[in-house]
């Protein structure tokens, strides 16, 4: 069996570093927000090119306080209106409702998946104050247009770039492409962990500040553990990063580029040579540079194909297979119809794209996929 992705190989040659690294973390004695989280921070920031990065404890944290860090600016308020693609995982929803605010569902692309910008002034209203778009499987979302209706509006835009870690659209990386970006470092990320872990990027001094309190419970800032004064300044959370996920996560960063590389040939490949009429290839928008965290392919016998694959000992995976609008979470609603999303959730099927696939493995899995004809 090709395996879809096998996280126990991406990560063995980081092992004899991290042993080393928990040694140190555990001699010193400060295991959550220490010096190897302010040093991944200032990194993980220098890479995405933004002022500041906070490192929270998962991606769904990170878009939950980024609303909520704007309801203390007064920039939003309870039952404020979030534009947010139908088409996406339901993290990026949950993170809206469970900031008290209101989703508003738009319609993808067809071609890429993401938010079209084309339909997002069809659901604004004076309620609308932000938009929330997702660079779905690592494919950066038109940023012009969208920051061009935002500044039409005075809207604040919010990246979720939990699939999109090194993207770049107009030489300009996530995460630094709006008001804030909002990244998982789940295991089977780009850049992963190991273990549950997030961050949030900006360029705004008070929005940095409201984050790193909110993080810490909603305390007044200190420098150090002897300056903490123990006052609460918001009504905070605690989704704080760990020491340990901050270590491998800096030594991770550094390979990310020549890793996204690796992918990135990979995906190349796959778009050559898969000529199945049959199947829809991803559809990479002008001026952007995907890091390819997923490549997506579209046929009508989805399930067909992917049982085709099985029975070849090629691994696939469905991201994702229901709808948001159609799980029992929001049931409220289950009765609307979003028919672009409806059609990508049930045609759309991930195929392997790990940096351990050699390249007897690709022409396999190219060559089964091009035998299929269900």
């Amino acid at each position: 069996m090709i395996p879809f992705y096998k996280l126990s190989d991406l990560n063995s040659k980081y092992l004899d570093r991290y042993i080393e690294s928990i040694k140190t973390i555990f001699e010193s004695g400060m295991y959550i927000l220490g010096e190897e989280v302010a040093k991944f921070e200032n990194d993980f920031a220098q890479y995405c090119g933004t002022k500041y990065a906070i490192a929270v404890s998962n991606g769904l944290d990170a878009l939950i306080m980024s609303l909520r860090a704007y309801k203390e600016l007064g920039v939003l308020s309870d039952g404020d209106e979030v534009i947010v693609p139908s088409n996406t995982y339901i993290a990026s929803i949950l993170s809206i409702t469970a900031a008290n605010l209101s989703p508003i569902l738009v319609e993808p692309d067809i071609r890429t998946y993401n938010l079209n910008p084309l339909e997002i002034e069809k659901k604004i209203s004076k309620k609308t104050k932000c938009i929330l778009v997702v660079h779905l499987y690592g494919q950066p979302c038109n940023m012009d247009l969208i920051n061009q209706i935002a500044e039409k509006y005075n809207l604040i835009v919010i990246e979720d770039a939990a699939q999109a870690h090194g993207a770049r659209y107009k030489s300009k990386r996530a995460g630094n492409l709006s008001n804030a970006g909002c990244f998982s470092f789940f295991p089977g990320k780009n850049l992963g962990a190991i273990g549950d872990a997030g961050a949030i990027t900006t360029n705004d001094d008070e929005l940095a500040a409201i984050l790193k309190s909110l993080r810490n419970y909603g305390e007044a800032l200190f420098d150090d553990l002897s300056k903490r004064k123990y006052q609460n300044w918001y009504k905070g959370f605690n989704t704080r990063m760990d020491e340990v996920q901050a270590s491998i996560l800096r030594m991770k960063l550094k390979d990310l580029d020549s890793d996204n590389k690796k992918r990135n040939d990979i995906a190349k490949f796959y778009l050559k040579n898969i000529n199945n009429e049959e199947i829809t290839l991803p559809y990479v928008l002008e001026n952007s540079e995907p890091v390819w965290h997923l490549f997506v392919i579209r046929h009508k016998k989805r399930n067909e194909l992917k049982a085709f694959l099985f029975d070849k000992g090629i691994a696939t995976l469905i991201h994702y297979p229901i709808p948001p609008h159609k799980q029992k979470a929001f049931k409220e609603w289950n009765h609307l119809t979003y028919e672009i999303s409806e059609s990508v959730h049930n045609e759309i099927l991930s195929i392997p794209l790990a940096l351990h696939l050699s390249s007897d493995d690709l022409k396999y899995i190219v060559n089964s996929i091009n035998e299929f004809n269900g």
